[in-house]
């Protein structure tokens, strides 16, 4: 029975790692559908590119880091309780390659390759461990100090803060530092508008994130015999919250409305398994309007030129989530209880301090000592022709 057990747990969590890696398509095409055509190749290569660079750094450093475990033992200690340790780490691992899979919605159509790459080995590897060793893994005692100052730990069951808020702010760093993409404003205030090359591959990404986010948070029980009925239905009702009311926000917007569920989704994914369907509805729809509003601002009135709004999106509706579940999460408010109102706002505000400080300082020493800008060139011609020397949609093909 216990063979059957870990055999089942195993197959539970490796499923998980199998849907929260078809997310990254999502990541993919998202980000192609919302780029100009000239960049769409470089969408694509990016996000496979750098989830093969975040498995070195999260197998050799990053989880060693977090969890304090390593995989240089023999194969036959690594097969043991039927490989449930190594596809663990497959699964965490997905998450962690989630950071630069965020980031790159954010500086695209102006951000240099490799450079890109060596940040995600640095994120991944020193920077995103260490908000996740704290909150999922007890590290630095300040887990203990939470609960003996307010009744309850930080509370993240599957990554609205330790994924989602740390990846939005950290891909602000790199924004700001980056610079906007040229003649997006003009010195007298003008506006250039870069609309979406596609709203067919936009919803595609959209589509594939949703489906894949009941694996995000359903399967971050990690054992069968935890697993709850309760996440699945709160990820489903804060997706129609959060869709809903960017359709209303965002007045019928396509890129808005695909959006919408993933705002919803990203708030819930803290408290999934505390609160009531109804409230993760509230959750989720305040999500939806926050990053109608956010965007706005961040694109119009600021001129802060996060291409995808990855800061609106899972930056500030990720910090949203974390408080969410010190509010909806109590019994008060329909929730099971167990939580702290004020240890989710500090654990919110601790993840939002490194990410923004950690991002900040490795984009900032790659711009000093490599730079991590395409030339004014270089990003008129587009990332696809510059970095890889193919259009995403040739005018003509040679052929016998």
């Amino acid at each position: 029975m216990e063979n059957l057990k870990y055999g089942n747990d195993v197959l539970f969590i490796l499923l998980g790692a199998i849907m929260v890696l078809a997310m990254h398509a999502g990541f993919a095409f998202l980000e192609l559908g919302t780029v100009r055509k000239k960049n769409q190749v470089n969408a694509l290569v990016k996000i496979l590119a750098d989830f093969a660079v975040s498995t070195l750094a999260y197998f050799f450093i990053g989880y060693v880091i977090a969890y304090g475990v390593n995989f240089f033992g023999s194969a036959e200690q690594l097969a043991q309780k039927s490989g449930y340790d190594l596809v663990k780490f497959f699964f965490l691992l997905t998450f962690a390659a989630a950071i630069p899979a965020i980031v790159s919605g954010g500086i695209a159509e102006r951000a240099r390759f490799n450079p890109q790459l060596a940040a995600t080995f640095m994120l991944v590897g020193f920077i995103y461990p260490i908000f996740e060793g704290i909150a999922w893994n007890g590290r630095l005692g300040v887990q203990e100090w939470l609960t003996a100052t307010f009744g309850a730990p930080f509370h993240d069951f599957a990554g609205s803060v330790v994924v989602h808020a740390v990846g939005g702010w950290i891909a602000l760093a790199a924004v700001l530092l980056l610079g906007a993409r040229r003649g997006r404003y003009s010195k007298e205030g003008r506006i250039a508008a870069h609309p979406p090359s596609s709203i067919p591959f936009l919803a595609l990404g959209a589509w594939i994130l949703t489906v894949g986010w009941f694996g995000f948070n359903v399967m971050s029980a990690q054992t069968v015999d935890n697993i709850s009925g309760l996440v699945a239905v709160n990820s489903l009702m804060a997706m129609v919250g959060g869709t809903l009311a960017a359709l209303w926000a965002g007045k019928n917007d396509p890129g808005f409305v695909h959006n919408g569920p993933l705002a919803g989704l990203v708030a819930i994914c803290a408290g999934s398994d505390l609160m009531h369907p109804v409230g993760a509805l509230l959750v989720g729809g305040a999500a939806g309007a926050l990053f109608v509003v956010m965007f706005t601002l961040t694109q119009n009135r600021w001129k802060i030129d996060d291409v995808l709004g990855v800061w609106a999106l899972h930056g500030l509706c990720g910090a949203w989530g974390g408080i969410a579940a010190g509010i909806f999460g109590l019994k008060a408010f329909g929730g099971l209880g167990g939580v702290s109102f004020m240890a989710q706002l500090i654990g919110t505000l601790l993840g939002i301090v490194i990410a923004f400080a950690g991002g900040y300082a490795v984009y900032g020493a790659l711009k000093k000592l490599v730079g991590i800008r395409l030339d004014a060139e270089e990003e008129f011609n587009g990332a696809d022709l510059s970095i890889h020397k193919i259009s995403a949609t040739p005018e003509r093909e040679s052929g016998w």
